[in-house]
Parts: structure tokens; sequence; C-alpha cells
């Protein structure tokens, strides 16, 4: 048994110490927006924030996430808005099939968080996220489009 406070919420999870965030996240807890993509923390489809910092949950045990602030794709959103880096992502029609588009927002968030104006080699740097579509341009605009609004 593991608490942790995911998106401002204290939850009792029934998990082995070692098992991957991840799968407590998306199976204990039924938030299916952070999703699985390469299980060895290397895609970032499975991006959440930990005490603020974008961290691949795949990678990360439960043991490990207690006591932390964790924020998925579910809690980045507030008082009914979305996040400045959500909308950025509509407005610029970045996402195509969509399945990595999660794990890339928490980590241009994390991104802007830290560097409010990133230049692209910021974004190069930080952004290591994996897009089998291709959207790397519009990733790229997004980002811009976010940090200016």
């Amino acid at each position: 048994m593991a608490n942790l406070t995911i998106n401002g919420k204290s939850i009792t999870v029934d998990v082995e110490d070692d098992t991957p965030l991840l799968w407590a996240i998306r199976e204990n807890v039924g938030l299916t927006g952070t999703k699985y993509g390469c299980g060895i923390a290397q895609c970032g489809a499975c991006t959440v924030h930990i005490d603020g910092v974008a961290m691949r949950s795949c990678g990360i045990a439960v043991s490990e996430a207690i006591g932390k602030q964790i924020t998925t794709i579910e809690g980045l959103a507030g008082n009914g808005a979305l996040h400045k880096v959500q909308q950025a992502w509509v407005a610029n029609d970045v996402p195509q099939c969509g399945y990595c588009q999660s794990g890339m927002i928490m980590a241009v968030a994390a991104l802007l968080k830290e560097k409010p104006k990133p230049t692209d080699q910021d974004i190069d740097e930080a952004i290591t996220n994996i897009c089998r579509c291709g959207t790397f341009q519009q990733v790229r605009e997004a980002i811009h489009a976010a940090a200016n609004a």
C-alpha cells in the first residue's frame, strides 16, 4: 500500500513498492491520459510532473513518488480552462495520432515553467519526447505560441 498525491488528491494504491508509477496511475487510479510507450523511460509518452519536474513515470517506482506532488495531464488544466500549452496545441494543430501528446505537453509545460521564453536550442535540449508522426515542427511552433501567450 502506498499513499500518493496525484493532481492534488491523496490516493492510496495497493501495489508493490517497485511497481512503476505509470502502472499505478493508469491501472490503480484510472488516469489513462499518461500513456505507456517504450517502458524504458526513453520515448516520453508517460511524462508526468513530480514536484514540478517533468519525469518519465515508467522508470520511477511508486516508492520513489511517496510524499511528492504528482501531476498528470488530467491535472494540468485549472479552473475549468486548458493550460496555455494545451491551448497552443489545439491552435497549432499539433496532434496527428495524439498518442505521445500528453507526455509531450507535460514536458513542454515544465520547460516553460523553468524557461518562460525558450530558444530553439532550449527546446531541442529539453524536449526529447519521441513523436512517431513527426509533428516536431508543429510542436516547436506551439511551444513558441504558448511562451508568447
